[in-house]
C-alpha cells in the first residue's frame, strides 16, 4: 500500500451521473467510496424530521452536528435520503459554511484514511476537487445538459412511484443549480485541473470507460 491513499475526486451537478460513476470506479479499483452528497441529504432530512427549516442556518447546523456525532453507514443508506424532497433540502443546508465546516472533517478523514485498509478512495460531491481534496491526483467533473439531467431525475422519480412532472423537476433543478453554483462558500465549479466529462449523450458504461481511461493515464493502478 502506498504511503498516502490514492484519491479520486469527482464533482458535478445533480443527475449528471457522478454517483453511478463513482461507485463503479470504486468497485473496479477496490477503493473506498463516499457519496458526500448523502451527508448533506442526511442533514436536510434531519432538519425536516425535527420540524425545522433547511433554509434556516441554526436548524441546519444543529442537524449537521447531530449527524456527525451519530453517523453510521445505515444512516447514509436510508431510502429517505434519495427522495426529491431530500435533494432540495440538501441544497439548502449546503449553502451555509457553518454546515460545511462540520461535515468537512468527516470527508477529509475518509479520504486520508479510507476504511477497511483500502489503498484509495473515491469521493463524489460538489466541492471535492476544489475544497475537500484539492491535492487529489485525479479530478473529474461530470456534467450534462440540464434537460438531460432533468429527464434522468424525472424517470428516476417515476420508477420510485413518486408524483412528479418533468416541468417541475426541470424548474427545481434550475433552482438547485443556481444555489449550488452561486453560493458564496464552496460553489460548484470544476477544479482548474479537472477532466470534464459531459454525459449528456453517454450511457453509464461509456462514461465509465472514458473516466477509467483518463484515470489510467494519470496514475498507476
Amino acid at each position: 500500500m502506498a504511503d498516502k491513499p490514492l484519491i479520486i475526486a469527482i464533482d458535478g451537478p445533480a443527475a449528471a451521473g457522478k454517483g453511478t460513476l463513482a461507485r463503479a470506479l470504486a468497485d473496479r479499483l477496490d477503493f473506498a467510496h463516499l457519496d458526500t452528497g448523502s451527508l448533506y441529504r442526511a442533514v436536510g432530512v434531519g432538519v425536516l424530521e425535527a420540524g425545522g427549516d433547511p433554509a434556516n442556518e441554526e436548524d441546519a447546523v444543529k442537524a449537521a452536528k447531530t449527524l456527525k456525532a451519530n453517523i453510521t453507514e445505515k444512516i447514509l443508506q436510508n431510502p429517505a435520503l434519495r427522495t426529491h424532497e431530500a435533494g432540495s433540502a440538501a441544497s439548502k443546508v449546503a449553502q451555509y459554511d457553518s454546515v460545511r465546516a462540520v461535515l468537512r472533517e468527516l470527508q477529509t478523514g475518509f479520504a486520508q484514511n479510507p476504511p477497511n485498509g483500502k489503498a484509495g478512495a473515491v469521493l463524489d460531491g460538489r466541492d471535492i476537487g476544489t475544497v475537500i481534496c484539492p491535492d487529489a491526483p485525479v479530478k473529474l467533473f461530470i456534467t450534462a445538459s440540464i434537460e438531460a439531467r432533468a429527464d434522468r431525475r424525472f424517470k428516476e422519480l417515476q420508477n420510485k412511484g413518486e408524483a412528479a412532472t418533468y416541468g417541475a423537476v426541470l424548474e427545481e433543478m434550475r433552482a438547485r443549480d443556481a444555489r449550488d453554483s452561486d453560493r458564496s462558500v464552496s460553489p460548484l465549479r470544476p477544479a482548474d485541473d479537472a477532466f470534464i466529462l459531459d454525459t449528456s449523450d453517454l450511457d453509464a458504461e461509456a462514461a465509465f470507460e472514458q473516466a477509467l481511461a483518463y484515470i489510467e493515464s494519470k496514475i498507476s493502478i
